[in-house]
């Protein structure tokens, strides 16, 4: 299978969450892939979109409606795990495209969520973390939150925080002005 280098799919989930541990029974399960493509040649941020996922194995807690903005009778509404995997393969060729995403957890949650639900992983062996990149980029001497790194490379917070739509954009925000950057620095 060809491997596409044209764009960078930028992904930032938001999963049903508690205050504390899960309740019985009940289960960290996507809610939200907010994506955001990338093209890399132009580092222009091409499209957005907000995919829906109905858990099947949670609720969504009060707690994670404050954090997210996201209620139970909002996801509802949405697609499930199955079909939410079919739409970044189909539309976006995530098996072929490189991916990335701020930090590990959603890399983590979506090779969790895969086996549970016995779901092919819908993208290739090639993952970004652009949280580690900021780190590195910057010498900073440790990690820092998608909103740190924001204001650290003096760009806006476009959105709400922690909709995974919006988190996408701004990611790719802050990947696109490293990728920029380094193609200024080299010529």
């Amino acid at each position: 299978m060809a491997k596409k280098l044209d764009q960078i799919i930028v992904v930032d989930i938001e999963a049903t969450c508690w205050e504390s541990s899960s309740p019985p029974g009940q289960e960290n399960e996507i809610i939200e892939i907010g994506i955001c493509t990338l093209d890399i040649s132009s580092g222009e941020r091409l499209e957005k979109e907000s995919i829906l996922v109905k858990p099947e194995r949670s609720t969504v807690s009060e707690f994670c409606t404050q954090l997210t903005t996201l209620a139970q009778e909002q996801v509802d509404t949405g697609i499930t795990f199955l079909e939410a995997c079919a739409i970044l393969k189909d539309k976006y060729l995530s098996h072929q495209r490189v991916w990335a995403s701020y930090g590990e957890y959603d890399r983590q949650q979506f090779e969790k969520q895969c086996q549970s639900f016995n779901v092919t992983y819908p993208f290739g062996t090639r993952h970004i973390n652009i949280k580690t990149l900021v780190a590195i980029f910057h010498a900073l001497p440790k990690e820092v939150g998608m909103a740190e790194a924001l204001e650290l490379m003096n760009l806006p917070l476009e959105g709400t925080h922690h909709r995974g739509v919006d988190d996408a954009w701004n990611i790719a925000g802050i990947l696109s002005e490293l990728l920029l950057k380094t193609t200024i620095s080299q010529r």
